[in-house]
């Protein structure tokens, strides 16, 4: 039984295409939305759509999870019976990765800013287009590292630039931050899994045996954009009530990053659509 792609067809089936923000165009043979409508409104390409259908993908991760619900207008009751059936237990104990309905519609009002949305232990999980057009394919294309911990420790966005004094104080932000959330979920192992693999780092061990405990709700970002320039960016984090990270990030003051942004989102947009598979 192939529970999981049984319901992904019928709730592509039920959406009108018009309501998902698609023209019509030709009289369709089929109610509903196309498997390639579906792929480009999710942002994940047509194969991955059918091998999700035809039950050939084991645990489609929980960054997909979400692109998928929010494309296909899922309520938070069927967002969370997405995760279950894509086998992310949700429950008391397990790390939050509903994005409800209303976080959505404050998202859409924040379009000309770059908007993401991670979960307890920074795995994204959700973005809006200027994001990606601002960070680029490397910081949304690959859900396994999708994860700004993993990103900061085991590899490198290569857009993002920061000082030593930058790079420092972010790297103790998310240590402490990481702490707190492993007391909030004791129990979980996917936040396990993450520390178990970080520790590969000789600069996480090293801050995690400091013990620090905290939190982070800020960061400066210097993103070397290769069509406009390096862009100032300040990174505010909000934290939903179930524990949901909203992070948007805002033009540096006294710097041209507003413009750059405007630009991105007026020509930017377009490139990255179109490159997307």
């Amino acid at each position: 039984m192939n529970r999981l792609g049984d319901a992904l067809r019928a709730w592509r089936d039920r959406l009108d295409p018009a309501e998902a923000g698609l023209t019509q165009g030709a009289r369709r043979r089929v109610p509903g939305l196309r498997r390639a409508e579906l792929a480009i409104l999710a942002g994940i390409s047509v194969e991955y759509v059918v091998r999700l259908e035809q039950g050939r993908v084991a645990t489609p991760s929980a960054q997909v999870c979400s692109a998928l619900a929010r494309a296909l207008r899922l309520s938070d009751d069927e967002q969370a019976h997405l995760l279950r059936l894509a086998g992310h237990t949700a429950g008391p104990g397990r790390l939050p990765r509903i994005i409800p309905a209303s976080l959505y519609r404050i998202m859409d009002q924040l379009a000309a800013q770059p908007v993401a949305v991670y979960d307890g232990i920074w795995q994204l999980l959700y973005w809006n287009p200027l994001f990606a057009a601002t960070f680029g394919e490397g910081a949304v294309g690959d859900a396994e590292d999708g994860n700004v911990l993993v990103w900061q420790f085991l590899a490198e966005l290569p857009r993002i630039r920061q000082s030593p004094s930058e790079r420092e104080a972010f790297e103790e932000s998310l240590i402490a931050d990481l702490r707190a959330t492993t007391s909030r979920y004791p129990g979980d192992p996917d936040v396990e899994a993450l520390i178990a693999k970080l520790s590969r780092s000789p600069r996480f061990r090293e801050l995690w045996d400091r013990g620090a405990v905290g939190g982070h709700e800020s960061a400066l970002k210097r993103v070397e954009h290769p069509e406009v320039g390096d862009i100032a960016l300040l990174s505010s984090i909000l934290t939903t009530e179930g524990g949901l990270r909203l992070v948007v990030f805002t033009p540096q003051p006294g710097t041209d990053a507003r413009g750059k942004l405007d630009l991105l989102g007026a020509v930017g947009l377009q490139t990255m659509s179109t490159a997307r598979e």
